[in-house]
């Protein structure tokens, strides 16, 4: 068998493998880590991260990452915003295989410590037709220059990719319309469903009101009182089970930053809130709603308690975690030592275990108090 076979052969047996890694699943999280994982491991690569750009705002955010540095996987901050080959792909200079190069990582120029000994990285466009997707990045410490063979290779695999996150984004929408028509049913069977029990219960009422007047049987009595207490009883656990069906209204046409920086508006007293934001990776509507719930939670808390000047709400969000920090400069307490009624904190905290995270608490007297909410974010496939 010739060498140029041999390299055919090699080629196509690594595409065969990443296309049947990315055709594993519609979860857009899920095939980029596979992918990923599957493009260090067949092409000898030591890291891989992707870039995606935000469907409104075209912003790029870090989408997937596979054994970044230190320096980049401990410092969120570090893989925020533009870069060199960023800003290279939006001129619409990265097009095509022969512009598929090594060049200088601009998030490493100059660092030292935690690098690996990455210093460099090949950028691959990703587009779906002419709509920029994001760029694909694979580094290794021991760069060499890159053959024909080579760029072509990673030129495909960037289209494969770029089909599979067209595929994933096509069924998130599907998905969000299907969320629509769901919450038309859930508004349905509020009017009926809800509203016709209520009448029941009324009716109940009525004539338990009208029993009374007649020197009604107490057992008669009891059993319409019962009666009604069982249809509260299960008119209010269908009204529970419809709201946590339903997203936090406050984020209904706004995102989670936005909506926290609205939060931080309307809180009382004379604290000045300030919102941080740290990488815009998307997340799912649960947890979006409930970090909502939990900030608002943290800044009625403030409002209530601290007497604080300043707060900071910094949301941190990767491919693999979000978290939540609040904190303030205000009268802060022993941790140790809190009241029992002290039910928000008890709340943050379920909330943050409800979604398989963790809720930790730093204060002291005349020390303010820094509060936060770790989660990981699950691969579902």
């Amino acid at each position: 068998m010739s060498d140029q076979l041999k390299q055919r052969n090699r080629e196509l047996s690594i595409l065969n493998a990443i296309a049947h890694a990315l055709n594993q699943s519609v979860n857009l999280d899920q095939a980029l880590e596979t992918a990923l994982e599957k493009v260090a491991a067949l092409l000898g690569l030591s890291t891989s991260w992707i870039w995606l750009m935000h469907e409104d705002t075209h912003q790029p955010y870090l989408a997937a990452a596979q054994n970044l540095p230190p320096v980049l996987r401990d410092n969120p901050d570090k893989m925020g915003g533009w870069c060199y080959c960023l800003d290279t792909y939006e001129k619409g200079d990265l097009k095509g295989a022969a512009n598929v190069n090594v060049v200088a990582c601009s998030r490493l120029k100059g660092l030292v410590e935690g690098t690996d000994g990455l210093q460099y990285h090949a950028s691959i466009p990703l587009y779906a037709q002419e709509k920029k997707v994001g760029v694909l990045n694979v580094g290794s410490v021991e760069w060499r220059e890159l053959s024909d063979e080579d760029l072509r290779l990673l030129n495909t695999v960037g289209d494969l990719m770029s089909i599979a996150i067209e595929r994933a984004r096509l069924y998130e929408k599907s998905v969000e319309i299907g969320a629509v028509d769901e919450r038309f049913r859930l508004a349905r069977e509020l009017h009926d469903t809800l509203g016709q029990n209520l009448v029941a219960i009324l009716m109940r009422l009525e004539t338990l009101d009208a029993l009374l007047d007649s020197n009604t049987d107490r057992k008669i009595l009891s059993e319409t009182v019962r009666d009604a207490i069982a249809l509260a009883r299960d008119n209010l656990e269908d009204a529970r089970r419809a709201v946590l069906d339903l997203r936090a209204a406050p984020l209904e046409n706004c995102t989670l930053i936005e909506a926290l920086e609205t939060l931080g508006q309307n809180i009382g007293g004379a604290a000045r809130v300030r919102v941080k934001s740290i990488g815009e990776h998307p997340l799912s509507v649960r947890i979006e709603a409930s970090l909502y719930r939990m900030a608002q939670e943290a800044l009625n808390n403030i409002a209530q308690h601290a007497d604080a000047q300043k707060v900071l709400i910094e949301l941190t969000s990767t491919p693999q975690y979000v978290q939540l920090v609040v904190e303030n400069d205000g009268r802060g307490f022993d941790p140790e030592n809190v009241r029992k009624d002290r039910y928000g904190l008890v709340g943050l905290n379920e909330r943050a275990h409800l979604l398989g995270g963790s809720f930790a608490i730093e204060s002291a007297p005349d020390r303010g108090t820094r509060l936060e909410i770790h989660i990981p974010l699950e691969r579902e496939i």
